[in-house]
C-alpha cells in the first residue's frame, strides 16, 4: 500500500511540520518500521543516567522525550482507530506536559521505554496495513479540527521525525 500525502483540508495547520516531515519521508508505511530501527540505533546504547539528560533545566530528559513519543503513538493510533471506523465521536485533544510530568520517565529504563514504542509501532503497522483505502480517507475530528486517518498516519510518521531531529540537534552530540 503506498499512501498520497493528506490535503491541508485534512488536518490542522498546527500539524503541518509532522505532515511536512512525513511527506519528505517519501513512503510513510515504509517508514513506519524504519523509525523503530532509527529510534534504537540512535538512543539504544545510552546509559540510564545519559537519558536523564536534559538540555535545559524546563527541557524533557531523552526518556521523557521517548515516553512522550509512546504517549503520542497511543493517542494518534486511538485517533486514527476512531475515525477510519468512521466513528464521529469529536476526539479531545491532550496536554502533553502534563502527561510527561506524570509519566515518570526518568525512573524507568531506557530500554523498556524503548521496546515499549516499538511494540506499539508494530501493533500501529498491523492495524495500518489492514485498513481499506475507503477507511483511510475517512475524516473525523480531533482536537477540534478536521482530520483524516491517513493524515493520522503521516503524523505518527512526522512526529518522530520531529523529535528525532530535536535530538539529533540538540541532545546527542552532548554525549557523544
Amino acid at each position: 500500500m503506498m499512501l498520497t500525502p493528506p490535503t491541508p483540508e485534512e488536518y490542522a495547520s498546527f500539524y503541518s511540520d509532522y505532515i511536512q516531515r512525513a511527506t519528505e519521508r517519501g513512503d510513510v508505511i515504509a517508514a513506519l518500521p524504519i523509525q523503530i530501527n532509527e529510534l534504537n540505533a540512535a538512543l539504544g546504547d545510552l546509559s540510564d543516567e545519559q537519558a536523564r539528560f536534559r538540555t535545559g533545566p524546563a527541557e524533557w530528559s531523552i526518556k521523557e522525550i521517548v515516553s512522550h513519543l509512546i504517549d503520542v503513538e497511543r493517542v494518534f493510533s486511538y485517533r486514527l482507530l476512531c475515525i477510519s471506523r468512521n466513528d464521529q465521536t469529536s476526539l479531545p485533544g491532550f496536554e502533553q506536559d502534563d502527561y510527561v510530568r506524570e509519566s515518570g520517565a526518568d525512573e524507568l529504563p531506557l530500554v523498556d521505554l524503548l521496546i515499549e514504542f516499538e511494540f506499539l509501532r508494530r501493533g500501529n503497522i498491523l492495524a495500518v496495513s489492514h485498513m481499506s483505502e475507503e477507511a483511510l480517507n475517512r475524516i473525523g475530528t480531533a482536537s477540534g479540527a478536521a482530520i483524516s486517518a491517513k493524515a493520522l498516519v503521516y503524523m505518527l510518521v512526522g512526529h518522530v521525525e520531529h523529535h528525532m531531529a530535536s535530538m539529533n540537534e540538540k541532545y546527542l552530540p552532548n554525549l557523544r
